[in-house]
């Protein structure tokens, strides 16, 4: 299998697994609100491209946030940022505000962590 099509099929497995984050979190109700799967997918895909674009503009200014507390408040705000706008763009999501962004994309961290260890532990 060539590079290219495992590149791919990651790629989508991680924005399918997004996907349900979001609609788990969206369910629960934690910083915003989600109408079904196929918002929480068009809003992992549009969080994916923000990711890739801030990605490319920190490393135009050789800014590289990628470990410590820099890290991760710099992928949190960026996150919340890219969900925060995400919610003025996908019809049936709804972010409270800067903060309900923050929350949310807490809440999806939590809930993959949680998702991470209970397969840890099954297998």
């Amino acid at each position: 299998m060539s590079a290219i099509v495992i590149l791919l099929v990651g790629g989508l497995v991680a924005m399918l697994l997004n996907a349900l984050l979001i609609w788990v979190v969206g369910k629960i109700g934690v910083g915003m609100e989600v109408d079904g799967f196929g918002p929480a997918l068009i809003t992992a895909l549009l969080m994916f491209v923000f990711s890739v674009i801030t990605n490319l503009i920190w490393g135009l200014f050789n800014f590289a946030p990628e470990s410590g507390w820099s890290g991760f408040v710099s992928r949190l705000v960026a996150s919340a940022g890219a969900l925060l706008i995400a919610g003025g763009i996908v019809k049936g999501l709804r972010v409270k505000g800067f903060l309900g962004a923050l929350l949310a994309v807490l809440g999806m961290a939590g809930v993959g962590f949680l998702a991470n260890w209970l397969i840890g532990l099954i297998f």
